[in-house]
């Protein structure tokens, strides 16, 4: 074998080497960001400004991956989720399309849960203002409790939460028939006051806090939001010694 060709050879392995290098630094340096920000995930933008109000056009928006980390939680993933939907408020172009842009908050019908989110069922009181209320709708969530040293206090839990579903009927008075018919059994917490059973669109936090309201305190009311409502009221609260 000739010097010149021996030289080539050792120049090609040492190519391949470099090679394999670079791309085992590569492999390593995408599973440290995608460790730190997370695998790519598909959410949904608009290719085109959309103003309020509009029906979405599946041809209006497009998919883009990024980090899970950076995905907005009630971001959209498919054109399919918001076709026919409408927008509550503009969108511009290049933004993220998410449940907050839609009427309603829903971008999955009432029944698809999107990451992130859980649906819980819980006992609520709103006598006849519930009768308004349908899934797809957004409702407020008042608690109030009754503490044995503190003074009784309401106030505002969660603003804007979707209702999923709306059942009359959950122990208004207090009491219900055991399995077995022989008598009353007492309710306790909220489920003592409520009148109908809802399900919620929440947070895995959310629905931690709403099951603890549930179980001890005194009631859990929800308020219904007209269409397309999205203000906002933050910390409201009244004590017993306020009134």
């Amino acid at each position: 074998m000739s010097g010149r060709r021996r030289r080539a050879l050792v120049l090609l392995a040492l190519a391949l080497a470099c090679g394999g290098l670079a791309a085992s630094q590569v492999r390593q340096t995408v599973e440290e960001v995608e460790e730190r920000t997370g695998a790519p995930v598909s959410v949904l933008v608009a290719r085109e400004s959309l103003p309020a109000d509009r029906e979405i056009d599946p041809g209006s928006l497009a998919v883009k991956e990024v980090p899970e980390r950076y995905a907005p939680r009630d971001g959209l993933t498919a054109p399919r989720d918001a076709a026919g939907l409408r927008t509550s408020i503009s969108v511009s172009a290049g933004s993220y399309l998410t449940a907050g842009h839609l009427q309603g908050g829903s971008g999955r019908g009432a029944g698809g849960l999107r990451r992130g989110e859980r649906a819980l069922e819980i006992a609520v009181a709103g006598g006849e203002a519930l009768a308004g209320a349908s899934p797809g709708s957004t409702v407020d969530v008042l608690v109030s409790t009754e503490g044995r040293e503190a003074a009784g206090r309401t106030f505002l839990a969660l603003e804007s939460v979707e209702l999923l579903d709306l059942r009359p009927g959950a122990g208004g008075a207090g009491a219900a028939e055991d399995s077995e018919g022989s008598g009353p059994v007492s309710r306790e917490g909220a489920a003592a006051t409520a009148t109908a059973t809802a399900t919620l669109r929440v947070s895995t936090r959310q629905a931690v806090y709403l099951t603890a309201a549930q179980n001890f305190a005194r009631e859990v009311r929800l308020l219904p939001r007209p269409a397309g409502d999205r203000g906002r009221a933050g910390r409201a609260s009244v004590d017993a010694g306020g009134l």
